[in-house]
């Protein structure tokens, strides 16, 4: 079950009808996104929330041939652990 939704600059996870996750980002022009900020509520952390989020904007961004600035800390730490998401990194 896909609980990950992605409205107006944030891909974010619902669980029993509210947002406990959410991974922010903002668009720099037609093909560069830069994240911002990712936040999972207190009471779901360790549980992959995060990772999930990450592994969803990359699939959307390899969909739209967007690159990606991660800022935020949890997203930059992320992309060095999985090599095969790199593809989608602005260089």
């Amino acid at each position: 079950m896909n609980n990950i939704e992605h409205k107006d600059g944030s891909f974010y996870f619902t669980y029993e009808g509210r947002r406990v996750g959410e991974m922010y980002y903002t668009m720099t022009g037609d093909n560069k996104m830069i994240i911002d900020h990712t936040e999972v509520d207190e009471s779901m952390e360790g549980k992959g929330i995060g990772k999930l989020l990450l592994e969803e904007l990359v699939y959307y961004v390899r969909e739209k041939n967007i690159k990606v600035i991660p800022r935020c800390t949890f997203a930059a730490a992320s992309f060095k652990k999985h090599p095969e998401w790199q593809d989608v990194l602005y260089k």
